[in-house]
């Protein structure tokens, strides 16, 4: 395996996006109605611009998980985890957890100490997403209203809690493993 793919044992396929798949993620999101909607130009960014921090799972030629993340201009030691989706039919097989596990070993995002997201009250599937991350890699994780319903959101949208699971600490790098 090098630092772009890895196949797995279970036939899929974890890898580095390119600007050709701006459609299908954004095909993927669309399929997936929890997820909030970007436009498809902001895929293609994406998966252009930021595709070193972004990861893609694939079954043969269909994209079945994807995840959306970048280094805040202020923290570049930390991958802010932008969106998770994972296709229903791929769901309860840890493919959300290795789309970050394989970012976070790329050779090149290995200076990473730190993982952020947001994250609703009610999503219970990404607090155990981010909570399994930050056991593996034995990191204490902290939450903290950000973006609240009525100040940020015009009572619009729930408020999103502030993840921050660090300093990570890596024992063995495995890649999607």
């Amino acid at each position: 395996m090098d630092g772009n793919q890895g196949v797995e044992a279970d036939g899929l396929v974890f890898r580095k996006p390119t600007m050709d798949d701006g459609s299908d993620v954004w095909n993927l999101i669309q399929d997936i109605n929890k997820l909030d909607d970007n436009s498809m130009y902001c895929n293609l960014l994406q998966c252009s611009h930021f595709a070193d921090t972004c990861a893609l799972a694939q079954d043969g030629d269909r994209i079945v998980g994807w995840m959306s993340g970048y280094r805040p201009p202020s923290a570049t030691d930390t991958l802010f985890v932008w969106q998770v989706a994972v296709h229903p039919d791929m769901r309860g097989r840890g493919v959300a957890k290795r789309l970050i596990r394989w970012t976070l070993e790329r050779p090149w995002n290995r200076d990473i100490r730190h993982v952020n997201s947001t994250i609703t009250s009610d999503n219970d599937a990404s607090w155990a997403l981010f909570g399994s991350i930050a056991k593996e890699y034995e990191a204490p994780l902290e939450r903290d209203a950000h973006f609240e319903e009525e100040r940020h959101f015009d009572g619009e949208a729930a408020t999103e809690h502030l993840v921050q699971i660090g300093p990570l600490t890596r024992k063995v790098v495995r890649i999607a493993a």
